[in-house]
């Protein structure tokens, strides 16, 4: 679904004005130059969003998720090289998949058709790799004990193609990943919860699990193996 249509994804055909940079043979900005430009490779999702804590920083308006409107047109908007160099700094601040990228230049004015072609040229650069950003992601919800359930929304709130999501969580799954991490949350929770009542440190433990998108058999199957009376007759 191209950035034309919904203002989302990066389906167009690369052509136009940056196929005639590829053919000047003064071009300053090729494909050798931006490749080594970003060689050491996305930023981390996980560090990037701790920078951004310490930062106190808020999205800006039209960002992302902001759910505002779009900027007004740029004079420009159809200069595929400052769009190139507006997604270079966005993607220096942060890992972005291919969705948020699109969004996020689109709403600073950038042509559509114009974005769909850069992001296209950037994702056959290696620069833009939805596959290893979800991967990237996978690992850092997991680190925060998140479920299934949770780790697809998250995928999807940062821009991802659903179907891409959904296939990371489903392998992911099949992998035990979600149970190894119910198991983890529980045990924090029930370190946490030490000495209150049974009821008390179960009720914790699944709302916790409920936030974190575990499904509930997980989260029985976790309560019936660590919380467990101390007291039998109890």
């Amino acid at each position: 679904m191209q950035v034309a249509a919904l203002g989302l994804g990066h389906g167009a055909q690369f052509g136009g004005s940056l196929d005639n940079i590829d053919s000047a043979a003064n071009a300053d900005k090729g494909d050798e130059f931006l490749a080594s430009r970003h060689s050491r490779g996305p930023r981390s999702v996980r560090g990037s969003g701790r920078r951004a804590r310490r930062s106190g920083r808020r999205p800006r308006a039209g960002g992302f998720g902001g759910g505002s409107a779009p900027a007004a047109q740029r004079a420009d908007a159809d200069d595929s090289d400052a769009c190139r160099e507006a997604a270079l700094t966005l993607l220096d601040a942060a890992a972005r998949s291919s969705g948020a990228l699109a969004r996020r230049l689109v709403d600073k004015g950038f042509d559509a058709n114009v974005v769909d072609q850069v992001i296209d040229r950037l994702t056959r650069l290696g620069l833009v790799d939805d596959q290893a950003y979800a991967q990237d992601l996978l690992r850092s919800c997991l680190h925060r004990t998140m479920g299934e359930r949770g780790v697809l929304s998250e995928m999807t709130r940062k821009g991802l193609d659903p179907g891409l999501a959904a296939q990371v969580v489903a392998q992911a799954s099949r992998d035990g990943l979600f149970v190894d991490s119910a198991y983890e949350l529980g045990r924090k929770v029930a370190r946490k919860t030490a000495g209150l009542e049974l009821k008390v440190r179960k009720r914790r433990f699944w709302s916790a699990g409920s936030r974190k998108g575990h499904s509930p058999g997980l989260l029985n199957q976790v309560a019936a193996d660590l919380f467990v009376p101390d007291d039998p007759l109890e």
